[in-house]
């Protein structure tokens, strides 16, 4: 009879889907998170133009990653 523990090891196929399948999510919720602060912006305000909205982001993701300055 065989013993069963929590972890298994995977064979590479196996273990080559899961990340692909992990990737594919992240993938996913990137865009779905990128449509839903669209529709927010939207409703926000109507008359922005939608270029706007990825300059403002763009930026607000530059400040965020940039280094402090001295």
């Amino acid at each position: 009879m065989h013993q069963y523990t929590d972890v298994l090891p995977l064979s590479d196929s196996k273990a080559r889907r899961k990340e692909q399948d992990v990737r594919r999510m992240q993938f996913r919720r990137a865009i779905e998170s990128y449509a839903e602060q669209r529709q927010l912006h939207a409703l926000l305000d109507p008359f922005a133009e939608p270029s706007a909205f990825s300059a403002q982001q763009a930026w607000a993701e530059n400040r965020r990653s940039a280094p402090p300055a001295h």
